[in-house]
């Protein structure tokens, strides 16, 4: 069933290639104690029985602590798992057809690099949006850039979440989060980390000061 309110502020996207002898259930775990508030299962290149066997583990993980899990690209791999939703990139299938599969309770979440994008997703009943990437990254080599104009212009003009990515880490999260967005995507600035816990916490810290100075604004504004 969907979840209502979702935190999309400290968003882990997944990838193995960065942990060495961790297993990847420990990793997410880790992440999740120091803050991460929803999870994205990414694997390219395996089979889809071992996806699955993976998306059963990091399940049970983030059912533990109530944290929504999505699954990257594959949307019958989410449906076999009981996953929250899937997310879908450019070249997967349309919102309309994982709606039709998953159901109106599952989330949808749709990657977009331009604002044209951003609101023709909206419109097909997107839940969330995934923009970026915002700076250079080797995890996805072949993304689009979006500039922080851009983020902060698809923000202003959808009335779903937005949730930047690419190259995301501590030093450019607060710039990031001053486009107005609700949440950051991260990848290798926790997965990458010998202390994945504390990585993610000092992530987490800096996005609910920037939250909260973004609060702050609007309350100051309302009482004008």
């Amino acid at each position: 069933m969907k979840m209502k309110g979702i935190d999309y502020s400290l968003y882990l996207v997944t990838d193995r290639r960065w942990l060495g002898e961790k297993s990847l259930e420990r990793a997410v775990e880790e992440a999740i104690q120091g803050g991460a508030a929803f999870v994205q299962l990414r694997e390219k290149e395996i089979s889809s029985r071992e996806y699955l066997e993976i998306a059963e583990r990091i399940k049970e993980v983030t059912d533990r602590y109530g944290v929504p899990l999505v699954i990257n690209d594959r949307i019958d791999i989410a449906f076999a798992c009981g996953a929250d939703g899937v997310h879908l990139g450019s070249d997967d299938l349309s919102v309309p057809i994982a709606r039709a599969i998953l159901g109106g309770e599952k989330i949808v979440g749709a990657s977009a690099a331009t604002l044209e994008e951003a609101l023709a997703l909206e419109a097909q009943g997107a839940d969330y949006l995934g923009v970026g990437a915002v700076f250079p990254t080797g995890t996805k080599t072949d993304a689009d850039q979006v500039t922080l104009e851009e983020l902060a212009k698809i923000k202003a003009k959808v009335r779903i979440p937005v949730v930047a990515i690419g190259g995301i880490g501590p030093g450019n999260v607060g710039e990031v989060m001053k486009s107005g967005i609700d949440g950051v995507a991260v990848v290798s600035a926790i997965m990458a980390q010998q202390d994945i816990t504390d990585a993610a916490r000092n992530i987490a810290k800096i996005l609910k000061a920037q939250l909260a100075v973004a609060k702050g604004k609007e309350h100051y504004g309302a009482d004008c």
